[in-house]
């Protein structure tokens, strides 16, 4: 007497963890699309600053010991440059789909609030990291990637930048009801911070009074770090650094995943 054995069939994917990765897969595709608008527009922005302020200011300062002023300013442009993207991505993104309502499709998933930060703060990341990869290609004749003090605090200060930023622009499209509010939340939050994180000048320049207040921007830690990665000197130490940027990544990380899962004005 013979036995039929069925066929085994493979098991299809998690759908959930399907549509994570294809919501992060459209994410990537969206700005990927208008490359010129949203990677080589910003990068050509960043590098006129370069070209501006190393011309007026080349020789006069020397803001790191051994450091032409043309050198310091790179890692800050790069980080104010994938930091700026980052928070666009996320925010334009979401914001979008709230006007025009099609963040209907999101709501009734079965999507869980962690796979909405895979696809908002992934695809935030992916373009933070495009447009300040494109920077340091175009600076590469100041600082050769061979010069580098430390190409994996360089790597892991660039992704904390841009999940902090990736993060804050998901807060910043859930709150918004319309563009005015994300333009608001950009020009008196995130542009005032980034410059005065330390992006054109060494905290240490600066009286006492505004020391301390540097030290207590977010922004001027990721900057920092990341200077340090690169020359091996930096206002503080790499691992104050390190620290205080996990702990502000890892802290809006778990505000987005509270938010988006309470649903706070996701519905609106």
């Amino acid at each position: 007497m013979s036995t039929s054995v069925s066929p085994r069939i493979p098991q299809a994917a998690s759908p959930i963890h399907s549509a994570a990765f294809a919501l992060l897969a459209k994410e990537v595709r969206r700005f990927v699309k208008v490359s010129v608008q949203t990677i080589l527009a910003p990068v050509i922005s960043s590098l006129l600053f370069l070209v501006v302020f190393a011309y007026l200011l080349e020789g006069r300062l020397e803001p790191l010991p051994g450091v032409s002023y043309a050198s310091f300013l790179v890692p800050g442009l790069v980080m104010m440059t994938l930091q700026q993207n980052a928070f666009a991505n996320s925010s334009s993104s979401l914001t979008q789909s709230k006007i025009t309502g099609n963040i209907v499709f999101l709501m009734l998933s079965p999507m869980k609030p962690w796979e909405w930060l895979v696809g908002y703060v992934g695809g935030a990341t992916a373009r933070g990291l495009a447009c300040g990869l494109v920077v340091w290609i175009a600076s590469l004749p100041l600082i050769p990637l061979g010069s580098l003090h430390s190409p994996l605090l360089v790597f892991v200060f660039a992704v904390c930048a841009c999940v902090v930023m990736g993060s804050l622009g998901l807060i910043a499209a859930l709150y918004a009801e319309r563009w005015d509010h994300v333009a608001a939340f950009q020009n008196f939050l995130i542009n005032p911070l980034t410059f005065l994180a330390g992006v054109f000048y060494s905290v240490h320049s600066l009286p006492p009074a505004f020391q301390f207040a540097s030290h207590l921007n977010p922004f001027f830690y990721l900057i920092d770090g990341f200077r340090y990665g690169v020359f091996g000197q930096g206002d503080v130490t790499p691992w104050i650094s390190l620290s205080a940027s996990l702990i502000f990544s890892m802290g809006l990380l778990a505000l987005c995943h509270r938010l988006v899962a309470s649903g706070w004005r996701v519905r609106h």
